[in-house]
């Protein structure tokens, strides 16, 4: 069995904390900490809302799935529909948002599958994960600049993809798979 160490036993000790920059999505800054050894030592961290990942999932055991442009990666990536959350949005308000706005659909049952963090190193966003399932027809409502190509795919594919590489995505993989192990029980 897995023991977690005494909460405090790695805690760093904030010392000072300078924004560098403050944007639309995210803000940095720049923190100067104490280590649990006495060290000084300094951590960039990029500040984000957190958002949201939806496995939709239709009545023929289909998911819908998007490709959409990403710069950072100057290319295509295959992604689940998901998005940021605005400020004090709950969760799952913001998923039932997201999914009607990109795919233009709602959904009758949903299921919590758990919190991701994207990359705990530097960045607090968090991914909050469902499953959609009891489909129903919504509206599209994309933001102007939001491209993307849907498909529906059946979930055993997605996990095929998953596991050999296709898909590069962590909310993605990590929705994918979840959703599977929950529809196993």
């Amino acid at each position: 069995m897995c023991m977690f160490p005494e909460s405090d036993a790695l805690k760093e000790v904030g010392i000072d904390s300078e924004y560098k920059f403050k944007g639309r999505i995210v803000n940095m800054r720049l923190d100067t900490v104490k280590t649990p050894e006495g060290n000084v030592a300094s951590r960039e961290i990029v500040e984000h809302p957190g958002g949201v990942g939806v496995v939709a999932l239709d009545n023929e055991g289909c998911v819908y799935m998007e490709w959409q442009y990403r710069r950072p990666f100057d290319g295509l990536v295959y992604e689940i529909p998901a998005g940021k959350r605005d400020s004090g949005e709950e969760p799952i308000v913001c998923a039932k948002r997201e999914l009607e706005e990109e795919i233009g659909l709602c959904a009758n049952n949903w299921v919590y599958l758990g919190v991701s963090y994207a990359s705990p190193g530097f960045c607090t966003e968090e991914l909050h994960l469902f499953l959609a399932t009891d489909l129903y027809k919504g509206e599209v409502n994309r933001d102007p600049d939001e491209l993307l190509i849907i498909e529906r795919v059946p979930l055993e594919e997605l996990v095929k993809k998953a596991m050999s590489g296709e898909i590069k995505d962590g909310k993605s993989l990590i929705g994918i798979l979840k959703a599977n192990e929950y529809l196993k029980k």
